[in-house]
């Protein structure tokens, strides 16, 4: 993939995405894969289509957004009947243009239509707040087809109107993925406590943890804080340290599903009449969870690796109907206790990934300004080359039944 490097030094290309149908006569670019849900606000999908009119004749040109649920296997859809339920679809015509566009065109539309020409026709779409981020369910080894799971797709194509059967010769498809990032205020520090009397004993055994804090990164180590008063005459043998997934399924009926995805045993003993307190650390990892079938996983794109599902953030009162999979996550501490039973509490964590940094702005002078020079004739602007794009097509697969994931070619594209 190729960068222009400004005179400073610097990175100044952007890399964008483009991908052509198999006849070569529709082209969408858009500038991103990953679209930013805030909660309160979702970044709007923009792109730009590049069409051939003399191949369309009397057909039309549509862009649809949809956002999907698949919760049975690909292979499994016989009879017209699909494992699968559509949250979300938007349908735009692209061309000929319906109606003056409702928003402005952004950067990346304009530098796109003036470099691809007359034939570059803009689209844009606004994702609804209550839609649920990508995320996709971990596959056994034997499954087959597509994952289950939530998914975003763009859809390009040529036809007389929306209900006409899609060609896969003159459509696109491209997979796109909504994700969330931690939030930038984290909630309160996690902690709980319990007290439990046990036959025959009239004293308490009280068992308090906490984690250090409420949000973690993917990849970063867990403290749990525990803390253990033993009154009673009961021996506690051992000590359990779990974190658990936990996706409710909000389809036709709402069902909770819960994995553990790191766990870690002591033989740490606690006498009767005695106290104890260790800080314990847990990491939990998709690499030591890739045989367990249903586990959910952020939204995977081609080509690239994923990690575990990150929580889901959703606003107060939100209808949790249209909600797909809701993630979450709890640490568990459970005490083993001799002829006694187990005593055990749950610490609720959010396990996100940071939030990108945002561009820097550019720096103001340190010193006054200099007296202007006397101005030179001013040259009218030159106008955008073939030298500010730098196109590189990535080989990709044409004509098969495995282009429904992004299959992307890149470019630079310089501000």
């Amino acid at each position: 993939m190729k960068r222009l490097i400004s005179d400073g030094g610097q990175d100044s290309g952007a890399v964008l995405f483009k991908k052509a149908s198999p006849n070569g006569k529709l082209t969408v670019y858009l500038g991103k894969r990953d679209f930013m849900d805030q909660v309160d606000q979702v970044e709007p999908v923009d792109g730009v289509i590049l069409i051939e009119p003399e191949y369309l004749k009397a057909r039309k040109v549509f862009v649809t957004l949809t956002c999907a649920f698949r919760y049975g296997r690909e292979d499994l859809d016989v009879l017209g009947l699909t494992f699968r339920k559509d949250l979300f679809v938007a349908n735009s015509q692209v061309f000929p243009p319906s109606a003056e566009p409702e928003t402005r065109l952004t950067l990346l539309q304009e530098r796109l239509m003036k470099k691809l020409g007359e034939h570059a026709h803009p689209f844009t779409f606004q994702i609804p707040l209550n839609l649920p981020c990508s995320v996709t369910l971990q596959p056994g080894p034997e499954d087959t087809g597509k994952a289950c799971g939530v998914d975003f797709e763009v859809k390009a194509f040529c036809a007389e109107n929306l209900e006409e059967k899609i060609h896969k010769r003159n459509s696109v498809r491209l997979v796109i993925r909504k994700v969330q990032f931690a939030p930038e205020k984290p909630g309160p520090q996690p902690t709980a406590e319990t007290t439990r009397q046990f036959l025959m004993s009239d004293k308490l055994l009280h068992l308090e943890a906490s984690l250090d804090k409420e949000t973690y990164y993917h990849g970063e180590p867990i403290s749990v804080n525990v803390h253990v008063t033993n009154n009673t005459n009961k021996t506690v043998k051992k000590m359990k340290i779990s974190v658990r997934q936990f996706a409710d399924i909000c389809l036709f009926t709402t069902a909770q599903y819960k994995c553990p995805v790191a766990t870690e045993e002591s033989d740490d003993v606690v006498a009767p009449s005695s106290t104890f307190c260790k800080v314990f650390t847990i990491t939990p990892f998709l690499s030591n969870n890739r045989e367990k079938r249903g586990l959910a996983l952020d939204g995977k794109l081609r080509h690239e690796d994923t990690n575990l599902a990150s929580s889901t953030l959703f606003r107060e009162g939100a209808n949790q109907d249209v909600l797909g999979i809701i993630v979450s996550y709890k640490v568990k501490v459970k005490l083993v206790v001799s002829r006694g039973g187990d005593v055990s509490i749950e610490l609720p964590f959010t396990l996100m990934h940071p939030k990108p940094p945002e561009p820097p702005e550019p720096l103001e002078p340190l010193e006054p300004p200099k007296p202007p020079e006397p101005p030179e004739p001013l040259e009218p602007p030159e106008p955008l080359d073939d030298d500010d794009i730098i196109f590189e097509d990535f080989a990709r697969q044409r004509l098969t039944g495995t282009n429904d994931e992004m299959d992307c070619s890149s470019f630079c594209l310089v501000h």
